[in-house]
């Protein structure tokens, strides 16, 4: 298993809808969640600042295999048409990043 997190901005007009959105999160992207071996995923948000930040803890062998399968998905695809106009992306992200991954530095399991 490995933990991974990433974290983006968000307009800061766009919170209450991102906010409706997630509470009543689409079956479909649920199971493909799940299918992309992905649990306990979580978003937190961060105002005044307007960040979103995200966690979960990957359980597959090929993290760059699911997440192409994630990312080939048309109801994923629609998914993210609704949620990436509301979100802006670091400028200090990496190419091909949308979200800008982030390293884990400290964890402790007890």
């Amino acid at each position: 298993m490995e933990r991974m997190a990433m974290v983006i901005g968000i307009k800061p007009d766009q919170i209450p809808d991102y906010k409706r959105l997630h509470a009543d999160t689409w079956s479909e992207i649920l199971a493909q969640i799940s299918a992309c071996n992905i649990r306990n995923y979580s978003i937190y948000l961060r105002e005044p600042e307007n960040l979103l930040f995200g966690y979960w803890e990957y359980h597959g062998t090929d993290f760059a295999a699911d997440a192409a399968k994630m990312a080939a998905d048309p109801k994923t695809q629609e998914w993210w048409d609704i949620c990436m106009p509301m979100q802006e992306p670091l400028d200090t992200r990496k190419d091909g990043e949308w979200w800008a991954m982030m390293e884990e530095v400290f964890h402790h399991d007890g």
